[in-house]
């Protein structure tokens, strides 16, 4: 089976659905000549032609704006924000128009697109280059949000995004680009040709939204986490040699409920882990679900290890990403409880 990194994945994802329907569309700042600031667009321009793959200007309002008045029509927008970072100018459009369209139009209208964004930190990014705001996305009804972890999923993923009839936001753990990442910032890099989930089929097919995936199975302590903190996770879960069950969310929303109760009434124990800010991040969401429905199965409290509630650091990214040593104080602390 061929193997890919998640830029190509995501590439390949937008080169099948184009070819399968002609009303898909892809654009946004540099992904046209270019092909995008991580090259996830390389290629395509070349091979539709200017009319499907284009450049915008600088403005992100302006981008998801034109997608929604598209996708209205019938068409189906794959539009890129340069960083997630900068997605704050279009959020109005996403959060006013996008997510209601269907509900203020009485389902007369619809909008099928998706948002692609670059999203975490690890990459010496600063401020404004690394931040994860999912949450803001989880909050509003009427969007879908997705956070892949691996190539494989990151092309399943997007071709059912962009077949859903509803927006969705498709957050890219940058991080992840090129291949898993442990944590250990000061360890040789893996690439994805020589990781399972790197490999990825040709052609068509899809990874349904609103399902997780049991990315390490274990009977002492369940762990909900997304993108790059899955091999963070599983990274902690074997230096601490603790029996963890690591659950990848994939879909934010809609989100497996059915996975994340039957995996918590079978450990009895909870660690919830993002790299987003911990007030009002998803984790909170996760935690109050599974309080609710687990609440006489637990034998602990939920423990979440997440960022820190300061704006993402540069000269101090280590001590800000929830690296292993982090999540294997956790796993250990809930096993003490």
């Amino acid at each position: 089976m061929p193997r890919k990194t998640m830029v190509e994945a995501i590439r390949d994802a937008m080169d099948v659905s184009m070819q399968r329907d002609d009303n898909v569309v892809v654009f946004g700042e540099d992904v046209g000549y270019f092909g995008g600031v991580f090259r996830c667009t390389q290629g395509l321009q070349q091979k539709f032609g200017a009319s499907r793959v284009f450049d915008t200007p600088i403005s992100e309002l302006g981008i998801v704006g034109a997608a929604v008045g598209m996708a209205a029509y019938g068409l189906r927008p794959c539009v890129e924000i340069q960083f997630a970072d900068y997605m704050y100018p279009a959020y109005d459009q996403i959060v006013s128009e996008a997510a209601r369209l269907r509900y203020r139009s009485n389902g007369q209208f619809t909008a099928p697109l998706v948002v692609r964004m670059p999203t975490g930190g690890g990459i010496f990014g600063g401020q404004t280059h690394s931040q994860s705001p999912e949450a803001l996305f989880t909050h509003v009804a009427g969007l879908k949000t997705v956070v892949p972890s691996n190539p494989y999923d990151a092309k399943g993923l997007l071709i059912a995004a962009i077949e859903d009839n509803d927006p969705v936001i498709f957050l890219e753990p940058k991080r992840l680009y090129n291949g898993p990442f442990d944590g250990h910032h000061d360890r040789p890099v893996t690439p994805w040709a020589r990781h399972p989930q790197g490999e990825v089929p040709d052609g068509h097919y899809t990874v349904p939204l609103g399902k997780a995936a049991i990315r390490r199975a274990g009977a002492a302590v369940t762990v909900l986490a997304y993108g790059t903190m899955v091999f963070v996770a599983e990274a902690a879960a074997a230096e601490t040699g603790i029996d963890a069950e690591i659950i990848d969310l994939r879909t934010l929303l809609p989100y497996d409920l059915e996975t994340i109760v039957a995996s918590v009434e079978k450990t009895g124990r909870c660690v919830v882990v993002h790299e987003a800010t911990l007030t009002s991040g998803f984790g909170a969401e996760l935690s109050a679900l599974v309080q609710k429905n687990c609440f006489y199965h637990l034998e602990a409290p939920i423990v979440r290890v997440t960022g820190w509630d300061t704006p993402y650091p540069h000269a101090q990214e280590w001590d800000y990403f929830p690296g292993p040593a982090r999540i294997g104080r956790a796993l250990k602390a809930v096993m003490e409880a």
